[in-house]
């Protein structure tokens, strides 16, 4: 019996008819798909170094504790590994739309929170595996560390064989009632201990405060005013989601002449999406930004191992108002480097750690009344998140690309996911079906950015070669 962490938490409180708290990595292999039971036996063989793949969520009676991991009785693989197929002719919109389809359905709380579906009919005779989970159990990151898990480093590796697994006594109510209770007990020492030993480093402490109270006031700045626009809102029950794939190696490109980072020239890129999709909507853009969340990883290298939720975040204003493509550029990447030099990503870690302290059932409450601050703080999300440089296999076929999935919760219609393998950068867009049916006009927009950045690169080189 483990307990979820405050972080891991949050996403069960936030979930409900209509906030869908399941991300996915949609995986595009070559064909031939694999034969009945293939993919079976190969995720079987994997299951001992992925716990939670065996594991449902206990919840504590009347809130007295956060939920906990318990061991299922009842697994059963062939439950959460299915299939299905597209109609001819299998194009990437017929995919999308399934993968809308099967990301507006929740995730059966009874049992352990993940599905794989094997999508079979794709165009050029290749083949899908939607990989999906719920939010509570890892992050974007986590969930690119179980790719690397569940899938193969090369064409034939060495067979593995599944190991023997018991499942663990499911505990009592009164089991479940009596932990919780101890560890509220146990929390003032904790934090008892946290104080001593930071008595103990004054100066790090010291250091600690100043880049906590920075942060926050970094995050109070950002959020003084109201962004009002069609991106916020009620949303439904359904999803969207479109793609654009991108060449990594332009990018970075493009990042080496115009500097900044390669997050800097993400945001700039999508920044110009959002332009287009508002002007689209006949919205005025000048003067205009759309706030956005961006999540920042502060896992440590000696954390990639562990299937989990360790993010924070900074907010990022995109200057959809400014139309040239090298000042909207420069602009993110100086905003970008105010951000971290005044610790937004540390402020938000830290409050992250500090409301493990307070009672699940005020957690709850602060995670729905945070979702509904959301109308006036954010207006979507934008996650970046590296993936895997070198090639991996399912079944001895090459994954040739592949797809996030991110969630959109509160009154944020539309999110955007990006994710880098081996030489593609593609970018993935979730919407609200009801509310924002046109995202493909952002990934055009998105598309542009990237022409626009590429062109004013040439012109620099061809400067140069003249001079």
């Amino acid at each position: 019996m483990e307990r979820l962490s405050i972080q891991d938490a949050s996403f069960i409180y936030l979930e409900n008819e209509y906030n869908h708290m399941s991300i996915a990595a949609l995986a595009i292999f070559e064909g031939p798909a694999p034969a009945e039971g293939e993919l079976e036996q190969m995720i079987s063989s994997r299951l001992d170094l992925v716990p939670r793949f065996r594991q449902r969520l206990r919840f504590v009676p009347l809130d007295l504790g956060r939920p906990v991991w318990c061991d299922d009785p009842h697994f059963t693989l062939r439950y959460h590994i299915r299939h299905t197929a597209l109609p001819t002719p299998g194009a990437d919109e017929q995919l999308q739309l399934m993968v809308g389809r099967l990301m507006s359905q929740q995730l059966d709380r009874t049992r352990p929170l993940w599905e794989i579906w094997v999508v079979e009919g794709l165009s050029a005779e290749n083949w899908g595996m939607l990989l999906k989970l719920h939010h509570c159990v890892a992050d974007g990151v986590a969930a690119t560390d179980l790719l690397g898990i569940l899938l193969d480093k090369k064409r034939k590796p060495p067979k593995r064989k599944p190991r023997p697994w018991i499942p663990e006594p499911q505990p009592s109510l009164y089991q479940l009632s009596a932990s919780a209770m101890t560890e509220h007990l146990t929390s003032p020492r904790k934090a008892f201990h946290a104080a001593r030993s930071a008595m103990e480093a004054p100066r790090e402490a010291a250091r600690k405060l100043r880049d906590f109270l920075d942060g926050l006031n970094s995050f109070r700045d950002s959020t003084k005013h109201d962004a009002e626009s069609s991106l916020n809102g009620p949303v439904g029950p359904h999803r969207n989601w479109r793609w654009h794939s991108a060449s990594l190696p332009e990018i970075k490109r493009i990042r080496s002449t115009h500097g900044g980072t390669i997050n800097d020239v993400v945001l700039a890129v999508i920044t110009r999406g959002f332009r287009a999709l508002l002007q689209s909507r006949g919205e005025p853009v000048d003067n205009y930004v759309v706030r956005s969340l961006v999540p920042v990883s502060v896992r440590r290298e000696d954390e990639h191992s562990q299937v989990n939720n360790r993010v924070s975040a900074m907010l990022a204003e995109l200057p959809v108002g400014i139309e040239d493509p090298l000042q909207n550029l420069a602009a993110i990447s100086a905003q970008m480097s105010e951000h971290k030099e005044h610790h937004q990503a540390v402020a938000g870690e830290i409050l992250s750690s500090l409301s493990g302290l307070a009672p699940p059932a005020l957690v709850a409450m602060g995670s729905h009344l945070f979702a509904g601050m959301e109308q006036h703080a954010v207006q979507t999300v934008t996650t970046n998140v590296p993936g895997p440089k070198q090639a991996l296999y399912a079944v001895g076929r090459k994954m040739l690309t592949a797809f996030l999935y991110v969630p959109i919760a509160g009154s944020v219609r539309i999110g955007v996911a990006m994710f880098s393998y081996e030489d593609t950068l593609t970018f993935a867009v979730t919407g609200d079906y009801d509310h924002a049916p046109d995202t493909d006009v952002l990934c055009k927009g998105i598309e542009a950015g990237i022409a626009e950045l590429s062109k004013e690169r040439e012109k620099q080189a061809g400067d140069r070669a003249c001079v």
